[in-house]
């Protein structure tokens, strides 16, 4: 096998604008009640504080994502997403677990001291109408050549919770 990289369906950032556009309104808004009045109430701090981590989560959210790329090849698999490195040689993984979430499935690859953690794609809708795809479009098929490679066996099923471990 040749080495493979894989990178994540990237998200639109509009929400990550919006967010931050709400946070500065809020807190023009603040900046000009104190101006005015001489104080702010604290439930617009509560609410301007609540606004910025929001919009800091997903702006780094949408970083990290833009800094993800998995590869495979004959020795093992690699993980970087910004904040983490992993790298696990085929022997190194001990366990797979995949769980379903909301949209596609979240596979956890754990070794002895270093794990991480992908999600197979998911399609999110509303109203009948497909509005984005999240995790990595190929998630299905690097699941599939980790149990190949790995030779884990199903240890565990359990409500749509497949465990997979060495023997």
């Amino acid at each position: 096998m040749s080495a493979k990289e894989f990178r994540p369906e990237l998200s639109s950032r509009r929400s990550e604008t919006t967010s931050w556009v709400l946070a500065l309104v809020v807190a023009f808004a603040i900046a000009l009640m104190k101006w005015k009045i001489g104080e702010a109430p604290t439930i617009a701090w509560v609410f301007g504080a609540f606004l910025i981590f929001a919009a800091f989560s997903i702006s780094l959210g949408n970083w990290m994502d833009r800094g993800t790329v998995m590869g495979l090849d004959e020795s093992g698999i690699a993980f970087e997403n910004g904040l983490r490195q992993v790298a696990l040689s085929w022997p190194d993984v001990k366990k797979v677990n995949v769980i379903p979430v909301r949209w596609g499935k979240s596979v956890q690859v754990i070794g002895d001291e270093s794990h991480f953690e992908f999600r197979t794609l998911g399609q999110v809708q509303y109203q009948g109408e497909m509005q984005g795809k999240l995790g990595f479009a190929e998630g299905e098929t690097v699941l599939k050549e980790i149990l190949k490679k790995t030779n884990l066996g199903l240890e565990k099923e359990e409500k749509g919770r497949y465990y997979y471990a060495r023997a």
